[in-house]
């Protein structure tokens, strides 16, 4: 169990594409988040089944990979009662937990971005059923950088506030536009 009380939402919502929460984490945790990611071991990310990095036109960006150890158990604990209450609430999906690590992104270069996708992952280790992202950094802190998921003939964007999460079906094609200026990080995870 975690020595970290879990945190009422702010406000919680339905947009025709995903859902969203926010309120989860405070500022503080944020932070603490971010300072864990950064003591990583940092990599260009990857695409799944694709040897070596995707070219630039797919995807261009950063990744760190956080694993349920002590020192982060508490955000997956945190996560995963947000996702068992939004699940709940929306989907009703058969769940058995996060099927891998979390992956921390960084957006960091003028034109890091990830095109157009869907989060499939390898499924031989269990099939992504929700994706979520935690918005780790303020608006005004990047240019860019949008979330936008797309279900319907226009993309719908997704809010930029810190600390909000997105969580939509995996087979939902989503992209994060290209960031124009200064950084985006977020930390992404599968159920």
């Amino acid at each position: 169990m975690s020595n970290y009380p879990f945190v009422p939402a702010v406000h919680k919502g339905r947009s025709p594409s995903f859902i969203w929460w926010d309120g989860a984490f405070t500022a503080e945790e944020i932070e603490k988040i971010k300072e864990h990611a950064q003591t990583l071991e940092t990599n260009t990310a990857r695409i799944h089944n694709h040897e070596g990095p995707p070219p630039e036109e797919i995807r261009k960006t950063k990744v760190s990979w956080i694993n349920n150890t002590p020192e982060a158990s508490w955000i997956y604990d945190r996560l995963a009662s947000v996702l068992r209450e939004l699940n709940a609430q929306y989907y009703n999906f058969d769940l058995y937990g996060f099927c891998e690590d979390m992956q921390f992104t960084v957006y960091d270069e003028t034109d890091s971005h990830y095109a157009w996708h869907i989060d499939m992952g390898d499924n031989s280790k269990a099939p992504r059923k929700l994706s979520m992202v935690l918005q780790l950094s303020d608006p005004s802190e990047y240019e860019g950088g949008e979330l936008q998921v797309r279900t319907k003939a226009e993309p719908e964007t997704v809010n930029k506030q810190k600390g909000l999460i997105a969580v939509f079906p995996s087979y939902t094609l989503h992209r994060v536009t290209p960031v124009t200026k200064g950084v985006r990080c977020s930390l992404v995870v599968w159920v």
